[in-house]
């Protein structure tokens, strides 16, 4: 099946720029140039990735986001923000908002389209259909894509389950960051994304977030 992309992108040349390139590879594109028009299209064609802008007409590129990871029908939907707008402070906001992926311009065609081969083959990668961890309170269902806590749903971004699936399976093991990232395919980004991940996991188990332990100088383990 044809993989759908809405660019959100108010420069003109720079959308066209990034529609040849994804057409180019397959992909189904359709750009919109403000806020507004790029959620509302989210909403009605719920696409499989949005290229998004963050200094947008409108609404920006922060709210979207925010927006689309509130939404139980948009919860699959992966982002890779894309924006002039390099600073730490910015990048580590959009990752926490729920971005998968963050690139800044100016960029090459050729590492925007191999990140979102990327992202598209962490979220192809099979799940153990029907295979449930439980630890503690946290039951992971990797067949169903799910977290609860206490018996109540998580909602949480590939990223984040993914990641959390994988301290899961050895609980009580440290695990280093090259080591998580190696385990959800992401071995060539930086490893401060996965503080950013694990501080936005803890914020969203709430009274389970002490079963996230950090181990100074190492990286990170769940509870047994």
């Amino acid at each position: 099946m044809q993989r759908r992309i809405i660019v959100v992108e108010d420069e003109k040349d720079l959308a066209e720029l990034i529609s040849h390139h994804l057409e180019r590879e397959g992909y189904a594109v359709a750009c919109y140039a403000n806020g507004e028009q790029g959620m509302a299209a989210i909403d009605r064609d719920v696409p499989d990735l949005v290229v998004l802008d963050l200094m947008l007409p409108g609404i920006d590129g922060f709210e979207i986001c925010r927006r689309i990871r509130r939404s139980d029908r948009l919860a699959e939907v992966l982002i890779l923000m894309l924006t002039a707008r390099g600073e730490d402070a910015d990048i580590v906001t959009g990752l926490e908002l729920g971005a998968d992926d963050y690139l800044t311009k100016p960029f090459s065609p050729r590492v925007l389209v191999a990140r979102l081969r990327a992202l598209f083959r962490r979220a192809e990668v099979a799940e153990p259909q029907g295979e449930i961890v439980r630890v503690g309170p946290l039951e992971i269902d990797s067949g169903r894509h799910e977290v609860q806590l206490d018996g109540q749903l998580v909602p949480l971004t590939h990223m984040e389950f993914r990641i959390l699936r994988f301290l899961a399976t050895r609980p009580g093991r440290v695990r280093t960051r090259v080591e998580i990232l190696g385990a959800i395919g992401e071995e060539n980004v930086l490893d401060r994304t996965v503080d950013v991940h694990v501080a936005s996991l803890r914020r969203k188990l709430g009274g389970g977030s002490d079963l996230l332990e950090t181990v100074r100088g190492v990286g990170y383990r769940l509870k047994d």
